[in-house]
């Protein structure tokens, strides 16, 4: 199980997510106020919740847990390719939302009269895991592959 690609590969998608959901994702100033974007709320400095993001906070846990129960279902590699193009669905869910949530929380600081914003490099990890999930699917197909074509030589 562990010695195959695909395990590490899921396994990095795994740690990326859970960095993601964990961290402050972008932050925004302005006029003696500062307010941070996390998984699963736009808070304020004192930990006042400005507009809650749960449907972003969600879809960050589902695509933290998913990579980790399906690199368990190493016995059923076509349920696994089909997970990770469920994980690669999550995953580009979940760039859309971090975009849509940030695009809010300027709106937020927008109203300041001096503002300012910034983003953490946790908001770009969806978009890297990406291409993790992909190589993750492509690894699980190649195994496939040649487990049928084992199959055919017996």
């Amino acid at each position: 199980m562990i010695q195959r690609i695909q395990t590490l590969y899921l396994l990095i998608i795994t740690v990326l997510m859970s960095v993601t959901l964990f961290s402050r994702l972008a932050w925004f100033g302005g006029d003696g106020s500062e307010f941070g974007l996390y998984a699963f709320a736009l808070k304020s400095a004192e930990g006042e919740v400005l507009h809650p993001a749960f449907y972003l906070g969600i879809l960050l846990t589902l695509s933290a847990v998913l990579p980790l129960v399906t690199i368990f279902l190493y016995r059923r590699r076509m349920l696994q390719i089909r997970l990770c193009v469920v994980e690669l669905v999550f995953l580009v869910g979940s760039a859309v939302m971090e975009g849509i949530y940030y695009y809010l929380g300027c709106r937020v600081a927008s109203e300041l009269p001096f503002h300012t914003q910034g983003v953490g490099v946790s908001i770009a990890l969806p978009v890297v895991s990406l291409l993790f999930a992909w190589l993750a699917a492509r690894a699980i197909f190649r195994d496939e592959l040649l487990v049928r074509a084992a199959d055919r030589i017996r």
